[in-house]
């Protein structure tokens, strides 16, 4: 299966029924249907409810007219762009891309060439009619003097249909249609083809869509449902189903529910939920029949948001603290020997699951194994099998969001955020108010939340062009980052070996002794706990960590001194930031850790194996918490 390369992927359509063809042909009239592409990974989506509305009132803004998308399906493909960036695909031919753009904060539209040649006869603005030959198009700005006829009005940047003899071009505004004569740069052209093409007569729906690829996906199906079956048959540990209240998961039900009779449902509460997915999630198991189980993170997000600051798509601590923690406790307490869950997890999703195999470990709770049988599918093969068998579905996608998840989340679109701002205008009050306040203590441009970087920790080179842009000075990485500053890096030390000296803003949050506990996993301890001051010695390495912040490091070789230098980091920062989400404890092979106020480690237990610091998510985003 194509993961995130570069290039094309083709599909079929079936022209007679006006529907993709996921098969080998359609399952209505046996058609194998017509060749279009669109760009990788190829995640096809069907575009429902209001998502309509958008790109109806986007054709209409531009070209004045819609009627032609009226009972036709629409699919969508989300492809690379700072934000929400999706090809429109109609009667089998991408005609525009849909994009949301963060310096206006609204949708845009940019036209394909298929787009053009379709609503060429059809437009009734946005249409600029050369005046006479001017030889090569395709790639070249225009003067207004070149057009003989204007269908307006149209602003700058706005996409147009450029008429130019028999040939149809995708083109853009360079200059607002009142000043379009005048200008020396008017229209620029990008694609250049001949013909139109003709909008189907025949209607078409999401009944014939199924229908159309039912023999697709009864297969699907029946090796989602014999994988399973073969996993849960060797098997003697319960089954449950990973219930979030997304489509995915929903897939998922329908092919367990096949599978077996005997699972239960768990549902996190992040605290972070929508009130839909909430009730969505208790209604479904309800009318199922099913037990639902909830782990509920009460108000773990904004005990700790503060601490950490807001959670980015690079930092996400909140998924620890607020899914991880009340998940692992509610399968140690109801699932002690273990469990084997049923996920949504899609390699299409993300670069983090674009290689996930059927059978996972749950690497932060041991005893879960996590099975994937719908890795492989496509999110209009699960949109497929919802309808196919009849499952009810979370009433928010047909308010325009592509992923279910927590309202606030830093990894959904800022277009989404803006739907938020409609559908729950006391949800985004809140979070909008948190963010401006961190803001101003941080002392970040306000227009870091405005135009969405605080969805980032470190900025990727997108949002760096976007800064020049909008001329906001962008720092390296967010402002809330704790500093480490080196007194001196790895160097030789005058006694023989290397060391390493450097002092951690760290907050002082508990007293001295959790740093001291913190530091037992390292190596074994003495401490003063009047000066503040701690000596850790492992097998060949020493260091010092002191009350203020400050660490010093000495190993035989460099590599080793800076190890434990980190090693040490971690630990401070650890014990003065620790959630007490006890994920650490789960961890420890040897129960050597328990929580009083924050981790306490016993010594003749604790083996330095360094595993509860791989679990913490302090320890886990130090490169993100310090820089």
């Amino acid at each position: 299966m194509p993961r995130f390369e570069h290039g094309k992927v083709g599909f079929q359509w079936c022209d007679e029924c006006g529907t993709v063809i996921l098969g080998d042909a359609c399952g209505v009239c046996s058609s194998r249907g017509r060749r279009f592409e669109v760009s990788k990974p190829a995640d096809l989506r069907p575009a429902m409810g209001r998502t309509m509305d958008v790109l109806r009132s986007l054709f209409e803004r531009y070209f004045g007219t819609s009627q032609f998308l009226k009972n036709r399906l629409v699919f969508l493909n989300k492809v690379a762009g700072e934000d929400r960036t999706d090809e429109v695909v109609f009667q089998g031919h991408v005609i525009a891309t849909l994009r949301y753009d963060l310096r206006i904060r609204d949708f845009t539209l940019d036209l394909k060439l298929d787009g053009a040649r379709m609503l060429a006869p059809l437009a009734f603005k946005g249409v600029a009619v050369m005046e006479r030959d001017t030889g090569h198009l395709k790639g070249k700005n225009f003067p207004g003097s070149a057009f003989r006829e204007v269908k307006g009005p149209f602003k700058a940047g706005d996409p147009l249909i450029v008429m130019a003899g028999n040939f149809i071009c995708s083109g853009v505004a360079k200059a607002d249609s009142d000043d379009l004569a005048a200008s020396d740069r008017a229209v620029g052209v990008r694609d250049v083809g001949k013909g139109s093409i003709p909008i189907s007569k025949r209607k078409a729906s999401w009944t014939g869509f199924v229908n159309a690829n039912e023999a697709h996906i009864r297969a699907l199906e029946s090796k989602g449902v014999s994988d399973i079956r073969s996993y849960a048959g060797n098997n003697k540990l319960p089954l449950t189903l990973s219930f979030s209240g997304g489509k995915d998961s929903l897939a998922c039900y329908g092919l367990l529910s096949r599978a077996s009779q005997r699972f239960a449902m768990i549902f996190v509460n992040t605290g972070l939920e929508f009130p839909e997915t909430v009730r969505y999630a208790r209604d479904f198991a309800r009318d199922e029949g099913r037990k639902l189980l909830v782990a509920d993170a009460g108000t773990a997000f904004w005990d700790n948001v503060d601490d950490f600051g807001p959670p980015a798509k690079d930092f996400r601590w909140c998924c620890k603290v607020c899914k991880l923690a009340p998940l692992t406790d509610l399968i140690e307490r109801q699932f002690p020997e273990g469990t084997v869950t049923v996920e949504g997890n899609r390699a299409l999703e993300s670069f983090s699951r674009s290689n996930i195999g059927f059978v996972e470990k749950n690497p932060f709770v041991p005893n879960q194994t996590i099975l994937n049988p719908i890795r492989e599918w496509r999110a209009v093969e699960v949109w497929g099998y919802i309808w196919y068998r009849g499952l009810m579905y979370n009433p928010l996608y047909d308010e325009d969001y592509e992923r279910i998840g927590c309202y606030l989340c830093p990894s959904c679109l800022e277009s989404e955020w803006r739907t938020t701002s409609k559908i729950h205008p006391d949800l985004h009050r809140r979070w909008d108010r948190h963010l401006g306040e961190w803001a101003e203590r941080s002392g970040t441009d306000q227009r870091f939340v405005e135009h969405g970087f605080w969805r980032w920790k470190v900025f990727p080179p997108k949002m760096r062009r976007m800064a020049e842009e909008i001329g906001v000075t962008m720092p390296r990485m967010r402002s809330d980052t704790l500093d480490l500053k080196w007194v001196k890096g790895v160097s030789p030390c005058v006694t023989g070996g290397h060391s390493a000296e450097g002092v951690l803003s760290v907050p002082h949050r508990r007293d001295f002794s959790y740093v001291v506990e913190a530091l037992r996993t390292v190596g074994t301890v003495k401490y003063s706990k009047e000066y503040e001051i701690a000596l850790v010695k492992n097998k060949d390495s020493t260091l010092k960590v002191f009350g203020g912040g400050q660490i010093v490091a000495t190993g035989p070789t460099p590599e080793k001194a800076h190890a434990i230098f980190e090693a040490g980091a971690k630990a401070l920062l650890r014990s003065q930031m620790c959630t007490q989400c006890g994920i650490c404890l789960r961890s420890c092979p040897t129960r050597a850790i328990r929580l009083d106020g924050g981790i306490v480690i016993d010594e003749r237990r604790c083996t330095s194996c360094g595993r509860c610091a791989e679990a913490c998510v302090v320890a886990h985003y130090y490169d993100k918490l310090v820089t």
